[in-house]
Parts: structure tokens; C-alpha cells; sequence
């Protein structure tokens, strides 16, 4: 398995939608921050949104087992091979993601429970 590279390419506010069904003063995700680049395998890093973990991880798992543009809906979605644009599945502050898959092995630091 390799590490694949997350990096935060935007966090968004749908001003309109957070007028209608936000709570007061709701701003863009303050858990991540544009330009933040993390490298992951099978664990969710720490401190990273469990549900934008969640709404990711599909495609993490993906390309850290070498899946490529081509694998992802029928290859009519990203042109660069090893890349994936994803986001959050906040509808009202998504988080928008770039995942790419890195030649990193990635090493296990744990032992595994039996």
C-alpha cells in the first residue's frame, strides 16, 4: 500500500444556503484550512473531520492501492491518472480535497489486535 497526498484545496461557505438553514455566525470549516497537506494510508489522520474522513476515505483507499483516473466513474471524471477532487459532504461549508497517490510505501505502526 502507498501513502496517498491530501491536500485542502478550498473551504467554501454556500452564503446562501447558510442564511436560510445555518446556524448565526456559521463560517467556512474551521477544522481545515486551504494549502494544509497531509499524507494518509488506512487511518484517519489526527485531528482531520471524522465525516470528511468518511465522505473521502473510498477514494484514499483506492488510490493507496493503485487505482488510477481511469478507475474512477468509467474514467470520464479527472484526466490526471492517480488523482482524485473530492469533498466533504457538508452542504452548506464543503471542504474541497486533492488527493493524489505518492510512490511512499506506507509502513504499519501498530500491532495489529488478533
Amino acid at each position: 500500500m502507498k501513502k496517498v497526498k491530501i491536500t485542502v484545496l478550498k473551504t467554501t461557505l454556500d452564503r446562501e444556503l447558510a442564511k436560510e438553514y445555518g446556524a448565526p455566525g456559521l463560517t467556512a470549516c474551521p477544522m481545515m484550512k486551504e494549502g494544509q497537506i497531509l499524507y494518509v494510508d488506512y487511518a484517519k489522520p489526527e485531528g482531520f473531520c471524522d465525516e470528511a474522513w468518511k465522505a473521502i476515505y473510498q477514494y484514499v483507499f483506492a488510490l493507496a492501492h493503485g487505482a488510477d483516473a481511469g478507475t474512477f466513474y468509467y474514467g470520464d471524471w479527472i484526466r490526471k491518472p492517480g488523482v482524485a477532487i473530492c469533498s466533504c459532504n457538508d452542504g452548506l461549508r464543503p471542504v474541497i480535497f486533492k488527493l493524489e497517490a505518492t510512490e511512499d510505501e506506507s509502513i504499519i505502526d501498530y500491532t495489529p489486535v488478533r
